[in-house]
């Protein structure tokens, strides 16, 4: 899964990367969490960064609560999941990051070590998403999304057995936004190329949701292994 990611882009950079136009403040945020609001580009707007909230709530759903549970979509099986086949066939989006963390076990009773995973060439990662607006009691538009998973690349299987659907270009950034035939659209759901991601641990300090500084993009020494 990906259940922590972070942005901290520059609007120089972003604009570079993504040709679109870009706000002249972006919020930073280096460990950001479910529930959170975060940059998307959806299909509906697809020249705009807009900030929606990290787990998707569906438009029929009864509370909020059902965006906790719904921070990651499964490729598999997507589009015909109640909760995502409407938002995969008409509402899909990018999500910007520029890293995430994945936690890897060490041995028994010791804690899950964090991981940064970002591109080797420290460009800005775009994943697949999809997304929902849903009406709270007040009748106000919640605008929320999920990031869609599959199985590891070469690199990720060494930290966890899912990774984001990561587009790494604009061809298939576009493609995701734009396409219209479902199959076409659900074979986009791939794991990224190996050896395009630099994973390297980082302070447990991440752990934790209050933690919010650029520190948490340091490395750390790995953990020991039983031979050394």
């Amino acid at each position: 899964m990906c259940g922590r990611y972070s942005f901290a882009s520059s609007r120089e950079k972003v604009e570079k990367q993504l040709g679109i136009k870009v706000p002249e403040t972006l919020n930073a945020n280096y460990n950001i969490a479910p529930t959170q609001k975060a940059y998307v580009i959806t299909n509906q707007l697809p020249d705009m960064l807009q900030e929606f909230r990290w787990g998707l709530i569906p438009y029929w759903a009864r509370n909020a609560k059902a965006g906790s549970n719904l921070i990651n979509a499964r490729a598999e099986g997507i589009a015909s999941k109640p909760s995502f086949r409407i938002p995969m066939r008409k509402q899909r989006c990018l999500v910007i990051a520029d890293g995430f963390y994945e936690w890897r076990k060490t041995g028994t009773g010791m804690a899950s070590m964090p991981y940064r995973i970002m591109m080797h060439n420290g460009a800005i990662l775009v994943f697949a998403g999809i997304w929902d607006v849903w009406k709270n009691e007040q009748g106000e538009d919640i605008h929320s999304f999920s990031i869609i998973t599959t199985r590891p690349n070469a690199e990720m299987s060494t930290v966890h057995n899912r990774m984001p659907v990561i587009l790494p270009n604009r061809e298939l950034q576009n493609r995701w936004l734009n396409e219209k035939d479902l199959i076409e659209t659900i074979a986009l759901l791939q794991p990224l190329e190996d050896e395009m991601l630099r994973i390297f641990p980082v302070s447990y300090a991440v752990n934790s949701i209050e933690a919010n500084s650029p520190d948490l993009y340091n490395a750390v020494e790995p953990p020991p292994t039983l031979f050394d």
